[in-house]
């Protein structure tokens, strides 16, 4: 068996408990050196072989997961954050699918949910936003015309925008076209939960500069939306005047 696990947005007590007794059980694993913390390596037994993947082609990765399960190994491929987001995890799949070889994917805390919680806010606000998207700026990869990120600001939603922070001036004129005003809030979660976690938070206005001064150019969330900083109605599920399933209305 082939267990595709994610290893959460950088802090190693935010992988699922299932995660880690993976890891704690394996003989092999492959993981995204560049992203993921080694910490989370100190949990495996003395015997396990580690493969960073930062230095492997796809074939590669899959050649030492044919090899572990051949032998009756246990291998995890460990991915950063959540790995059915950006993980390049389905061509992995394929691959073992036409090997028929067993495999499972276990969900993490992706760099989105802990960057918002970095930033202490809820990215659904009743009367604001009640929708969340996440994309990322073109790039060496290239995003569908119909998800360019002008028209999907244009929705005024909330966003969680992954690996753009190296151009953080085209993102934010981008942004500006599509809400179409420069006072939107926006927050620079730079290695949430890491140690050396840095947060940025501004405007469309200004915030290109407070980018630039800190020198941050990977390894960042950009949040966008009215729900960083603005006023908001009261949710109805905790209202007193509110009739539930489980709550009558007070008076």
């Amino acid at each position: 068996m082939i267990s595709f696990v994610g290893a959460g947005p950088g802090d190693v007590d935010l992988i699922t408990v299932k995660g880690r007794r993976l890891l704690e059980g394996a003989d092999i694993v492959i993981y995204a050196g560049s992203l993921v913390s080694k910490a989370h390596l100190d949990y495996c037994k003395d015997k396990c072989k580690f493969y960073n993947s930062a230095y492997m082609t796809l074939e590669e990765v899959i050649e030492k997961m044919v090899e572990g399960e051949e032998k009756g190994l246990k291998v995890v491929r460990l991915h950063t954050g959540d790995p059915t987001i950006y993980g390049a995890i389905k061509e992995q799949m394929d691959f073992l699918d036409k090997k028929d070889i067993q495999y499972e994917v276990i969900p993490g805390v992706s760099s989105f949910t802990a960057a918002c919680s970095a930033i202490k806010s809820e990215f659904t606000l009743p009367s604001l936003s009640q929708t969340v998207i996440l994309t990322r700026i073109e790039g060496r990869t290239s995003v569908p015309e119909s998800e360019d990120l002008e028209k999907l600001a244009s929705y005024g939603a909330s966003m969680a925008i992954f690996l753009s922070v190296q151009q953080i001036e085209n993102v934010v004129e981008k942004l500006k076209r599509g809400y179409k005003r420069g006072d939107v809030p926006i927050a620079v979660v730079y290695k949430a939960t890491w140690e050396d976690e840095k947060i940025l938070i501004g405007t469309l206005n200004d915030i290109v500069d407070k980018v630039k001064k800190e020198g941050i150019n990977k390894t960042a969330q950009i949040l966008v939306g009215d729900f960083i900083d603005s006023s908001y109605e009261r949710s109805k599920l905790y209202d007193p005047k509110f009739t539930h399933e489980y709550r009558e209305a007070k008076n």
